[in-house]
């Protein structure tokens, strides 16, 4: 097929949904298909950068969310794109400006588009202390996805969210791990001797952009409990954001390793033990199976990934969705298990070995190759 894939994010920005896109587009390629990225030109990049397969528009920064840009209205560029090199479907990823005109311009030509879910930005709003938008953010979503033909999602409890707010044509678009990047092979002493931490020691890690949706202050509170429970552990936020300054000014006595890619995120996912991760608005949760993968002991609420590969007590330990004094309880039980932890990083790893992209994205193409025959 010949798939042009619309995205507010790709890199080089770094989050879950830019590097989930990267990571569909290179396994549709590896497959045989033609695929063309649309994505706003990002502040790092030159204005006369170009890029194969990559049509770039002007973006803007993202209020609050300091090195993210979204894209402005470009309902014609796209129109005249689209109608010299017309794509087979279009696949709109994110909901901004960028992602409404994709969906007008497809109209104006006849081309089938589809959707993603990716974040969940209603839930968004109580985090962000603007509850009385959430119902508009959920209308916005419901009219923006149902112009389209299919809302892929990537697990069965956001679909079923999905449904509940009206949302229809709704599809499982799972989520791989790359499991030879993503390791416990990547383990480097002389990363945890910085850290302060020998092999016997305790690492604490939280992987993830420091925003408030993300709920830092019960990861700051699970890494105290860790910390009176074992004074000599270490703590480790990886990630960058607004919350940043005010955490460690804060929490000095935390290690902030700021943000990581590739072989040096690896890196610090192996070295670590304990995966500390209390975020409630994921709709899947990248982070946590990358730690599986990396063979972590990982903490989480019961939904979204760790719902569906987490087996409590098992190859990791679970707490009740958004219920904070479970979550606390939770991590004693992780520390209390700690003689079962070369065990419970071991089947992790077992599990995120069956997480491969390949299938995920051959029903991926079923379903737009469906979506498309349909008049």
């Amino acid at each position: 097929m010949k798939i042009c894939i619309v995205t507010e994010t790709y890199p080089p920005e770094v989050n879950g949904v830019a590097m989930t896109l990267h990571r569909i587009s290179g396994e549709l390629r590896r497959q045989g298909h033609s695929v063309s990225i649309v994505r706003p030109r990002q502040s790092s990049e030159a204005q006369n950068a170009q890029y194969p397969d990559e049509t770039i528009v002007t973006g803007l920064p993202l209020p609050g969310y300091d090195g993210l840009r979204f894209g402005l209205p470009c309902r014609r560029k796209l129109r005249t794109l689209w109608a010299q090199d017309t794509p087979d479907i279009i696949y709109a990823g994110t909901e901004g400006p960028l992602g409404q005109s994709s969906i007008k311009a497809a109209a104006d030509l006849g081309i089938p588009i589809v959707s993603g879910f990716h974040t969940n930005f209603h839930e968004y709003m109580k985090h962000y202390k603007l509850p009385i938008l959430e119902k508009m953010v959920q209308g916005f979503l419901r009219k923006t996805h149902n112009k389209t033909r299919r809302t892929f999602a990537p697990s069965q409890d956001v679909i079923e969210r999905l449904k509940g707010m009206g949302i229809q044509g709704t599809r499982l678009l799972g989520r791989g791990v790359d499991t030879a990047l993503f390791a416990p092979a990547k383990r480097d002493a002389a990363l945890r001797q910085r850290w302060g931490v020998d092999d016997d020691g305790i690492v604490a890690l939280f992987v993830s952009r420091l925003a408030a949706e993300k709920n830092i202050p019960l990861a700051a509170k699970a890494f105290q409990q860790i910390k009176q429970r074992h004074p000599e552990a270490a703590c480790v936020f990886v990630g960058d954001g607004p919350e940043r300054a005010k955490l460690e000014k804060a929490h000095p006595d935390f290690i902030f390793a700021g943000m990581q890619k590739g072989e040096d995120l690896a890196r610090h996912y192996a070295s670590a033990d304990l995966f500390v991760f209390p975020s409630v608005t994921e709709t899947f949760g990248n982070v946590v199976t990358e730690a599986m993968a990396s063979g972590l002991v990982t903490l989480a609420y019961d939904y979204a990934a760790p719902g569906r590969y987490i087996e409590d007590g098992n190859n990791g330990f679970l707490a009740p969705f958004d219920d904070n004094t479970a979550f606390l309880k939770a991590t004693d039980r992780a520390l209390a298990a700690q003689n079962d932890w070369s065990q419970i990083r071991a089947a992790a790893r077992s599990t995120a070995e069956s997480l491969g992209w390949t299938g995920i994205v051959k029903q991926f193409v079923t379903d737009l190759e469906e979506a498309q025959s349909e008049s």
